[in-house]
């Protein structure tokens, strides 16, 4: 049996968590306000959040867990990737509480965590939720990151395509903010667009080859169309709103998936899953179950407390390492890409 306390700090959240093999016993979030007046996240600002949070998140998740900290066998943290001033202060943090209890450090990469969440047992002890089997294809999705992975294990997990520039979570935010929704975007067009109609405008999704994703053309066509509609109609986003919503979240959830069926068709893949902040996206969750019941396919959504950024996710990916006694040395710096 392991007790891991496990770190997450890669961007604008500080969280811990403590888990005992692959169940959760406590998961707690301190997210940042201060970045919703600013429409982003503001690099320095998030890492000095970091600093006033880390302490009393990490008593927080001990205290819920009812574990003390003499009890834990190992400490896990996000090395990367992220943002740097954010994932020094959880690293340090980490390195400094596994060499006062003199046990050892894990270190997880913050995407494999991501598609690791699936295999959490959740507090309650509960497994009605049955995880994916090996192989099966899995699209990471979030503000910084799109990839479709194929999973032959925990760890081994093969990129089929990836975005050659923005990510899908990227480009819905940059569009929230085009029409001065708010922060954070994804959410909030999420809510509008269930009252509006996703085909009423088009636009452009780029031609390119294999699994691979572009974001960046459809956010210049997204801008380029309220540009010459707003001249013609000041009020044409507030009056549209809803519309616009629906219509910018289809079509990038519709190329997210066009693409990940075409690689699960290809790989005989039968288990497919999403995970990464998006992945909370309504829209995405209902066109993956479509997907699946056309082809007759399993089809996998985490928890919506498990699709953000979380330390939950960091313990379990490093559970998986610490069976393997794969421990990290003390030396290792974090990295941002």
């Amino acid at each position: 049996m392991s007790l891991i306390l496990a770190i997450e700090s890669s961007c604008d959240d500080t969280s811990a968590a403590v888990l005992r093999d692959n169940q959760l016993l406590s998961n707690v979030i301190a997210s940042q306000k201060v970045h919703e007046q600013f429409g982003g996240v503001v690099p320095e600002l998030a890492s000095r959040a970091h600093q006033q949070n880390i302490v009393p998140t990490v008593d927080a998740a001990l205290k819920n867990a009812n574990i003390d900290k003499r009890q834990l066998d190992a400490v896990a943290f996000t090395r990367g990737p992220g943002l740097l001033g954010s994932l020094l202060v959880g690293v340090s943090f980490a390195k400094s509480f596994a060499q006062a209890l003199d046990i050892p450090l894990i270190e997880v990469n913050h995407l494999q965590a991501h598609v690791l969440s699936h295999f959490i047992i959740n507090q309650s002890g509960q497994t009605s939720y049955t995880p994916p089997k090996f192989p099966f294809m899995c699209l990471l999705v979030s503000g910084g990151h799109t990839q479709i992975l194929l999973l032959r294990s925990h760890f081994d997990m093969q990129v089929i395509g990836q975005t050659i520039d923005d990510a899908a979570g990227e480009a819905i935010d940059k569009a929230a903010k085009i029409m001065d929704l708010g922060y954070p975007g994804g959410p909030i067009i999420d809510r509008l667009a269930k009252e509006g109609n996703p085909d009423a405008y088009h636009f452009a999704t780029p031609n390119i080859p294999d699994f691979n994703f572009s974001f960046s053309g459809i956010k210049t066509s997204f801008l380029y169309f309220l540009r010459d509609q707003l001249k013609e109609d000041p009020d044409f986003i507030e009056r549209h709103k809803s519309d616009l919503c629906a219509s910018i979240q289809n079509c990038i959830v519709s190329f997210l998936l066009k693409k990940l069926e075409k690689a699960a068709l290809k790989y005989h893949v039968s288990q497919v899953a999403i995970a990464g902040g998006v992945s909370a996206n309504s829209s995405l969750r209902e066109g993956l179950a479509r997907i699946g019941a056309k082809h007759g396919w399993q089809v996998f959504v985490p928890t919506l407390q498990f699709c953000t950024d979380n330390a939950a996710m960091v313990g379990i990916a490093a559970y998986y390492k610490f069976l393997n006694k794969d421990f990290a040395d003390i030396s290792l710096p974090p990295y941002t890409r």
